[in-house]
């Protein structure tokens, strides 16, 4: 097929074992990297149990500062088939999970699709993606999607060229957000754990406190319904090593400036992320767990 999925609309040929020129450089059967449980997403998502977590290799993204660079950069993963990746699905749902959660899982939106057709779990879907997706994709997951999780970055063109090489990520990401909630615009629990809903993240960069209060403000004013989650976890990683600018942690007056903001704002789904995330020990080890 010539691809067009996300908002890159590369049209490469992607067949099942190949991608031939494509930015994402993946197939079309689905490459997994790890499927296992989770303990470190939101807690209406983790629990107690662990969410379900299948982590697709390749992006539409070319985030500098990726925490999952082997998979997402390096293309680390296996290959697998659409009955083995509804096999991991009941596997994950088995073990106890509180939802199938897919990361980075723009790419393979047709695999999803195909996978949850041989076998959709009892327990939520989790649509957890970098933001950078379509309209069309978001209305594609329908009855198939009862969770979305998805990032948004920047609301600056400027830093979404520099940090993401996608200038056009806030155009697509807002419109992406806007769409996931009119699907999903009320989150429901049951016993704490998230079923239904959305939950639109922010991770600080350095010197980023301007824009997360900008991206924050977004969400209270559109999604209004929706949890915000706002992220201390950065620590450099792959290009962001070269990068002086972003080359070190958030620091603490940095993080309190954006909280100062929130908690003085009059919105209250908010989740907040202690400082102490910032470590690479809670980067998952990508060696085919699960697979």
């Amino acid at each position: 097929m010539k691809c067009s999925l996300c908002p890159r609309r590369c049209n490469a040929e992607r067949t099942n074992d190949e991608n031939l020129n494509g930015f994402c450089k993946m197939p079309l059967s689905p490459k997994v990297a790890r499927a296992a449980l989770h303990f470190w997403e939101e807690p209406s998502i983790s629990g107690k149990k662990g969410s379900g977590t299948v982590f697709f290799s390749g992006c539409t993204l070319d985030c500098v500062f990726c925490q999952n660079y082997d998979i997402s950069h390096g293309g680390f993963g296996k290959v697998i088939t659409y009955q083995r990746l509804a096999d991991i699905f009941k596997g994950l749902e088995e073990k106890g999970a509180h939802n199938i959660n897919l990361v980075t899982p723009t790419q393979f939106v047709p695999a999803i699709i195909r996978a949850l057709d041989i076998y959709k779990p009892q327990v939520p879907i989790v649509y957890n993606s970098g933001g950078y997706d379509t309209v069309e994709q978001i209305r594609a997951l329908k009855g198939y999607v009862d969770i979305f999780l998805m990032d948004l970055k920047y609301l600056s063109i400027d830093r979404a060229k520099a940090y993401s090489g996608a200038p056009d990520y806030p155009q697509y990401a807002v419109s992406a957000i806007k769409e996931a909630y009119l699907g999903q615009p009320v989150c429901e629990f049951r016993d704490g754990i998230m079923q239904k809903g959305l939950i639109v993240r922010h991770l600080l960069l350095p010197q980023g406190t301007n824009e997360a209060i900008r991206v924050f403000d977004w969400v209270r004013e559109n999604t209004p319904n929706a949890y915000f989650s706002i992220m201390s976890q950065y620590t450099p990683c792959g290009k962001a090593l070269d990068m002086p600018i972003i080359n070190r942690p958030v620091t603490k007056r940095e993080y309190e400036k954006v909280l100062d903001y929130i908690c003085n704002s009059d919105f209250e789904n908010v989740y907040i992320q202690e400082r102490e995330s910032s470590d690479k020990k809670y980067i998952p080890p990508f060696d085919l767990e699960g697979i």
